[in-house]
């Protein structure tokens, strides 16, 4: 069952997805409108599911599942992954490719390959202060709190340039 993202508990568990482009308008509203209709559906072992979602920066997809009400369950999770697949199926969105690294550049997200993390570091694009996404953040709670980070907490920290050997 659908519940508003803002109502679900800090537990509550969560997926990001990045898609591979930022979603046009018409776009989002037919994501959400899935999703919405997936969501009042989601059930685990026949059980009901107390869910959410919402979408940040047009580009992101987060999918909640309270499970102190009940566990989302190994088949039900891959039933949210197959309505993602419709989605790159129907709209040429894909939210299954990892291989891009997403930043808040300019007010904008830009997605990188990470072949290219050392140009863009070595040339200041992208800085210790740059805002990226911890896209693996587990719970609602986490989500709040550290799915934006700066660049020099995230796990590219060690690409960064040293400024002791710049100088």
């Amino acid at each position: 069952m659908y519940t508003p993202f803002e109502i679900l508990p800090p537990h509550a568990r969560v997926w990001v997805y990045q898609a591979d482009r930022k979603m046009l308008a018409n776009e989002e509203a037919e994501v959400s409108s899935s999703m919405k209709n997936f969501c009042e559906q989601w059930v685990a072992h026949g059980q009901p599911l107390q869910t959410s979602f919402k979408i940040e920066f047009n580009q992101f997809l987060i999918v909640s599942v309270d499970e102190g009400f009940n566990n989302a369950s190994g088949c039900s999770i891959d039933g949210s992954v197959r309505i993602l697949k419709g989605f790159q199926t129907e709209l040429k969105i894909n939210f299954l490719d990892p291989s891009r690294i997403a930043f808040l550049v300019g007010g904008e997200i830009e997605l990188f390959s990470r072949t290219e993390l050392k140009s863009l570091f070595g040339s200041g694009k992208v800085t210790t202060s740059t805002i990226t996404f911890n896209n693996l953040v587990a719970t609602k709670a986490d989500f709040e709190r550290q799915w934006k980070i700066t660049t020099e907490k995230s796990w590219m920290a060690k690409y960064l340039p040293n400024p002791a050997l710049i100088e």
